[in-house]
């Protein structure tokens, strides 16, 4: 036995996000209440905001920094 709260050593019992234990009941999976759908939505709006201010501005600089590259290594020498 662990003495760590909160976990498990079955793989029936799950620990919830408020670190209660419920049973997984066999056969189906737990229908979603509406508190899990506001999370669920509000999570994939987080996402799509960090694509919107992290990964396209990362993406631009990468592409930019190539471009640079490219264009510097492949200009003719001065004359």
């Amino acid at each position: 036995m662990s003495d760590v709260p909160g976990s498990c050593e079955h793989n029936k019992d799950r620990v919830s996000s408020r670190g209660d234990i419920m049973r997984q009941l066999k056969g189906k999976p737990k229908k979603e209440t509406s508190k899990d759908k506001k999370e669920r939505k509000q999570a994939m709006q987080e996402a799509r905001q960090q694509v919107a201010t992290i990964v396209l501005p990362t993406l631009a600089v990468v592409v930019l920094l190539i471009v640079v590259f490219v264009y510097v290594a492949t200009r003719p020498g001065a004359i």
